[in-house]
């Protein structure tokens, strides 16, 4: 069995949830947050890829406000099409896509704007122009890689990967509440659990990992050390254990996560619990 690096997440956050998910197959209602941080993700992924291009069309020194108005229109275009491709999810949750749209500008302008003042910058250490540019351009970003391990029982999608020669960097990219200082733990298992899962499929150590806070713009640092893959593997078993068993753990006695839960209604309805286990039981039975 290999299980989504995504489920150790889950499993922090509470177990029964996970039950509740995965051996019984409910799913949470849509919310905005979820809609939106898609649009954010698709994004990110469409201007890494895009990235390239843009910088190799640079071949000849021009002003920093040419630069960022070139990185402007190409990334609200490609906000355009995201919110395009995620609009059944954003009826779902009520927002139409214009509101999408000025929820997003100041975010996309003010990326724009970075990478365009990153970019001239180096031009300007460098006087290199075009494909010599992108060449030499460091760190270069790959997004979305697929990685999976027998060895270790995991699965995912690495949100970036920060490329330095031979050395990377993944990075997570998340949405909602910022922690004080820090990164939450759940976010803390996931960025270790992708740098056991790229050490395996680039054959090389990783020794960091970053989480980019997006609504803030904050990028958390962590380092990769052997306690924390001791605990990665240990959480990995004890997810798979959850799925695998009839039992329902128990009640998570944090307030603030059942209120914030799209599963609460049923999760506290002890009688329809007992019958989607009966019924999930029987099917495994008969499979």
């Amino acid at each position: 069995m290999k299980i989504p690096v995504s489920l150790l997440s889950t499993y922090l956050y509470c177990s029964r949830k996970l039950f509740l998910e995965r051996v019984l197959l409910l799913e949470e209602p849509p919310k905005e947050s979820v809609v939106m941080g898609s649009i954010r993700h698709e994004f990110y992924d469409s201007i890494n890829k895009k990235e390239e291009g843009i910088v190799s069309s640079i071949t000849k020194k021009v002003p920093l406000d040419s630069i960022k108005s070139l990185y402007r229109k190409e990334y609200l275009a490609i906000l355009w099409k995201a919110i395009t491709n995620n609009k059944r999810m954003l009826d779902e949750v009520n927002i139409n896509m214009p509101d999408a749209y000025k929820k997003s500008f100041q975010f996309i302008t003010e990326e724009a704007s970075l990478r365009a003042t990153n970019i001239f910058k180096f031009i300007e250490a460098n006087e290199v122009f075009g494909e010599e540019l992108w060449q030499r351009l460091t760190p270069k970003i790959m997004s979305e890689l697929r990685v999976e391990s027998d060895v270790l029982k995991l699965k995912g999608i690495v949100d970036q990967i920060h490329v330095y020669d031979k050395e990377y960097v993944p990075f997570e990219l998340k949405t909602g509440k910022v922690p004080q200082d820090g990164v939450w733990p759940s976010h803390r298992i996931q960025i270790a659990a992708y740098s056991l899962l790229l050490q395996e499929h680039f054959n090389t150590p990783i020794k960091e990992g970053y989480i980019f806070y997006l609504d803030t713009k904050e990028r958390r640092h962590i380092a990769i050390n052997q306690f924390m893959v001791e605990e990665v593997m240990r959480i990995v078993d004890e997810v798979i254990a959850v799925i695998e068993s009839k039992d329902l753990p128990e009640f998570c006695n944090n307030e603030n996560k059942c209120r914030k839960c799209g599963l609460r209604q049923v999760c506290y309805n002890e009688e329809e619990i007992k019958n989607l286990i009966k019924v999930r039981t029987n099917l495994r039975n008969h499979s």
